[in-house]
């Protein structure tokens, strides 16, 4: 479980720190729409999907943006999704089996 905790925390620091470049264009894109789209997006991906898709990020922090809108994806829902997997305990396991396996 600590491995998990830790893999988790490491994709979030380097999320945080990606958002931090789109800080101020996002201030402005806080809308109902985008929380609908963003309560879509977490339930479409499986915990094995966003594993991967984690993986496929942590080998290329740089491309992570292209990354996310490939899977049609923004960073904070990436996060919000990584949040509600977190909170399963087996949801978390399937994640970090997906996570190792494509790293």
């Amino acid at each position: 479980m600590r491995k998990i905790t830790i893999g988790i925390a490491a994709l979030s620091l380097v999320l945080v720190l990606g958002c931090k470049k789109q800080e101020s264009t996002s201030e402005y894109n806080n809308s109902s729409s985008n929380t609908v789209a963003s309560q879509q997006a977490t339930t479409n991906l499986s915990p094995e999907d966003l594993g991967k898709l984690g993986a496929e990020i942590k080998k290329n922090p740089k491309d992570a943006d292209k990354i996310l809108s490939a899977k049609g994806l923004t960073q904070e829902q990436f996060e919000q999704a990584v949040r509600k997997v977190a909170e399963s305990p087996s949801d978390s396991k399937k994640y970090a089996d997906a996570y190792k396996k494509a790293s």
